[in-house]
This record gives C-alpha cells, sequence and structure tokens, in this order.
C-alpha cells in the first residue's frame, strides 16, 4: 500500500455516525462537579480547629512548658542541636557524602536562649529583679549556666501546680528560677507569642520560630497523636478528626512505616531521595526497554476497545497485514 493509498484509507470513515452537542455535555458536568464539590464541601469539610499557641500550652501544662524553655535556654532542646538551617548544633541529615543541609548553610538562624527565653524577658518593662537576675546569668560561667538549669529542670519532676503557678523545691538555681517564672507569665498572658512573631515585614507570615518552640515540648506531638497525624501512624496523609486526608500521599508516607527508614536519623533524606528516583522512573517509562513494552505483553487494550476488534472480525479484515492499531480510529462526528 502506498503513502497515498494509507492517507486516503485514514481520511476515509466508513462506520456510523452520532449527533453530538458539545455545550451540552460541558453544561452538564458543569453541574455534576459542582453539585458533588458542594455536597463533599457540607459533609466532608475540614475541621475549624483551634490552633495550639504558646499561651495556651502554658496555662494548661505549664511545667511541660517551664521543662522545654529550660532546655531552650542551657541549649539540650531538639532545636538547639538540630543543625542548619537554624544553627550549627549538628551537620544535619544526609546520604553518604552528600550533607544537604550544611552546605544550603544556615539562613534561618535561631539562638534558643536568646529567642525563647532572654529577649522576650528583656522585653517585661519596670522589673528591675528580673533584669538583675537576666544580668546574672549571661555573666555567669557557661559551666555554672548548666548547673542551675540542669538543678531546675530536676526539680521540675516533682512540681506543683496550682492556679497556673508552678512550684518547685528549693534549690541551687540561682537567677533560673525567677527567670522562668517570669517567662511563665509572660506566656500565660500571650506575651512570648508575640515576641516571637515580631519582624520587619508588615505581614506576618513566618511562624518557625513559635512552632519549633511548641515542637520541642509535648505540646504538639500529644496533640498530633491524638488526631492520628503522626508520622508513625501515616499521618502525612491524614487530616485532622475523622475526616479523609491526602490519599495520594500513601507512597511518600509509606516508606516511613519500614525498616531502615523507620529508625534511621536520615530517614527524610532517604525517603526524598527514594521518591526522586521513583518519580524520575516514572517519567522516563517511555525510555526504559522492558518496561514501556508490557502493554504489548499484556494486551488490556484488547479487552477496553474490544468492540473495535469484533466490529474488525466482524467486517472480515482480521489482523492480517501488520495488524490492528492498538486503538479505534477516530471518527468525524456532526
Amino acid at each position: 500500500m502506498t503513502n497515498a493509498q494509507r492517507n486516503e484509507a485514514a481520511r476515509r470513515w466508513d462506520g456510523p455516525y452520532r449527533p453530538y452537542d458539545l455545550i451540552k455535555e460541558v453544561v452538564i458536568a458543569t453541574v455534576v462537579v459542582a453539585a458533588i464539590a458542594v455536597l463533599m464541601a457540607v459533609l466532608l469539610s475540614s475541621p475549624d480547629a483551634k490552633p495550639s499557641t504558646i499561651a495556651s500550652w502554658s496555662r494548661r501544662r505549664p511545667v511541660d512548658f517551664l521543662a522545654t524553655a529550660t532546655a531552650e535556654l542551657d541549649g539540650t532542646s531538639d532545636t538547639a542541636g538540630y543543625g542548619p538551617p537554624y544553627d550549627h548544633g549538628s551537620r544535619g541529615q544526609h546520604i553518604a557524602f552528600i550533607y544537604l543541609q550544611e552546605w544550603l548553610g544556615v539562613d534561618h538562624p535561631i539562638n534558643t536562649a536568646f529567642d525563647y527565653v532572654i529577649d522576650p524577658l528583656r522585653s517585661i518593662p519596670d522589673d528591675p529583679a528580673l533584669h538583675s537576675a537576666i544580668s546574672d546569668y549571661l555573666v555567669a560561667p557557661h559551666a555554672q549556666q548548666q548547673r542551675w538549669a540542669t538543678a531546675y529542670a530536676a526539680a521540675l519532676e516533682e512540681a506543683k501546680v496550682a492556679g497556673g503557678t508552678v512550684s518547685v523545691a528549693s534549690g541551687s538555681y540561682g537567677p533560673v528560677a525567677p527567670m522562668m517564672s517570669a517567662l511563665l507569665g509572660l506566656a500565660q498572658s500571650g506575651g512570648v507569642d508575640g515576641a516571637l512573631l515580631t519582624s520587619r515585614q508588615f505581614y506576618q507570615t513566618d511562624y518557625t520560630k513559635p512552632l519549633l518552640f511548641l515542637a520541642d515540648g509535648s505540646e504538639l506531638a500529644d496533640r498530633a497523636e491524638s488526631e492520628h497525624l503522626l508520622g508513625t501512624q501515616w499521618g502525612m496523609m491524614n487530616e485532622t478528626g475523622s475526616y479523609p486526608g491526602q490519599v495520594w500521599l500513601w507512597l511518600y508516607t509509606f516508606w516511613y512505616q519500614i525498616e531502615p527508614f523507620k529508625s534511621s536519623p536520615n530517614a527524610d533524606a532517604l525517603v526524598m531521595l527514594i521518591m526522586g528516583v521513583l518519580s524520575l522512573a516514572f517519567i522516563l517509562i517511555p525510555f526504559i526497554p522492558g518496561v514501556r513494552d508490557i502493554p504489548r505483553a499484556i494486551p488490556i487494550y484488547r479487552l477496553i476497545w474490544r468492540e473495535h476488534y469484533r466490529a474488525q472480525r466482524e467486517g472480515g479484515e482480521g489482523e492480517a497485514g501488520g495488524g490492528p492499531a492498538p486503538g479505534p480510529e477516530v471518527s468525524p462526528r456532526s
């Protein structure tokens, strides 16, 4: 068959014609989809959960707040040792010799002692005793600062709470005790939230500091666990409450449930690498020998286009001469 004959055969259509109203189909599809979207929004809308704040945390769990603030002060919190992009506490997650966090550097510096404790306390006016305590703490040797903070953290384990006030047994806490007492009062009034959200920009969109402070305590973790949002609970594909979440993220969150990723300190980096490789492989399927031939080896397309192949057999065309096309010819519509 010549090229001209092939072109003529491709242009010729001997099959049936059916009327088709494109405008009608578009209107019907739009109305149906809109109705389903409205119905799902009513039945499965996202919950309007109240946000966790440092003020609510310090009122509900003052001992946990103080323990976390003490860890921020003496540099033993998770944030203090996280590494880039917040500090130089570690080299960050890595894959073999690839240290992405270290290479990108510290571009959002956080000094936990000053950002979470000292600077908010300095914002309290007309309190000479407090400012004197801050000065005493800052001029003390680092080893002495650590002893004070360690002793106070140990005393918090036996602390008593009454009316939002925390009482600890007498001990050698130095200026740490009055500093923490003042910080608790400031936090319960909402002052720490305000201090951590202060920035030079007009609109406040950077909530990094308060979120890291909350994450260092048990407030966010306990709330996440109750809402089934922890990584061990497939949290990335869940949503707060009993509502469906991002179920298409199952492949990403799946890796966090198995070893060695489940217990690896570099889990995020490893999972990102695996998902990058899988995504690239998916994009390159048309170029991968063997994989690209699977549709020919498993001819599911024949089941999908069974009417087309049945019409070919009934018309006596058979499958000779190179075999049928993988799909029906495109017919003109009127």
